[in-house]
């Protein structure tokens, strides 16, 4: 059966191959000359980490598989200003278009408001789309093991790490896990969200949290919708969230919230 995932990577295959014809990749290499240096998205998270507090990724995305539409005429710009108001650590910002309403513009407009590390989430199957994200700004790439060979996974990742970035090595299960630990990066993603089946289940970073060995580290992303579920998760070893529709929901407070559940779990 055709899962959502499938149809995302089907898809992704055309656009990827469409913008290679539009903009080659000298283009996007020309443009890196100009670029900024990278932020540090790594280090700023284990600049919290190491406080005992709980380093957030808060996610500006307008619309998922899942949710629909997130919060109609929201502006990713002020809402991620409020997110760095509040003591995000860094941000992540969904750039796929068909189904999740996001763009390199969006993440383009809110770098230029913030100084935060940024994440571009996106179903990364090219090197072409990592060059791409440093040729924007990205400080870091997501590479999601559940749709990618080993081969591709290494690809992409040691392209990241040679252009300054860092990379958030997403995981599902026990064998993806395995899979992401021999790749370089440190940064170990375990989603909470099966993307196959749009179920989340905290119990997933429950599982595979204390499968993380020392000089890896944990970063529990999807369903974190709450401080109770920072405490939950908290007792994993987890101090790195990544959190995203329960905030861009809320209509007003979003800065509070999340000053509280940056310190939630501390003494």
């Amino acid at each position: 059966m055709t899962t959502a995932l499938d149809r995302i990577i089907e898809y992704k295959v055309d656009e990827v191959a469409t913008l290679k014809r539009e903009r080659p990749l000298a283009d996007l290499e020309a443009r890196l000359k100009t670029a900024r240096q990278p932020r540090g998205f790594a280090k700023a998270l284990d600049l919290v980490a190491a406080r005992d507090e709980n380093a957030l990724i808060c996610e500006l995305k307008r619309k998922s598989p899942s949710a629909g539409d997130i919060l109609p005429g929201a502006d990713p710009v002020a809402i991620a200003q409020e997110y760095e108001h509040g003591g995000a650590a860094c941000l992540s910002v969904l750039t796929d278009g068909p189904s999740f309403g996001g763009s390199l513009d969006d993440f383009q407009a809110i770098r230029s408001v913030v100084s935060l590390p940024m994440l571009r989430k996106d179903f990364m199957i090219d090197p072409y789309q990592v060059v791409e994200s440093r040729a924007y700004g990205a400080d870091c790439v997501l590479v999601i093991m559940a749709c990618l060979s080993d081969a591709q996974a290494e690809e992409l990742t040691g392209t990241a790490l040679e252009l300054g970035m860092d990379v958030l090595l997403e995981t599902h299960d026990e064998e993806e896990l395995e899979r992401a630990l021999k790749l370089p990066s440190p940064l170990i993603g375990v989603n909470n969200r099966d993307l196959k089946r749009m179920v989340t289940d905290l119990s997933t970073t429950e599982r595979l949290g204390p499968l993380i060995p020392e000089g890896k580290v944990l970063v529990a992303e999807s369903g974190v919708s709450s401080i109770e579920s920072i405490d939950r998760l908290r007792k994993t070893g987890a101090r790195r969230f990544l959190i995203g529709e329960s905030l861009m929901k809320m209509e007003e407070g979003r800065a509070q919230l999340v000053t509280k559940m940056r310190v939630t779990g501390t003494d």
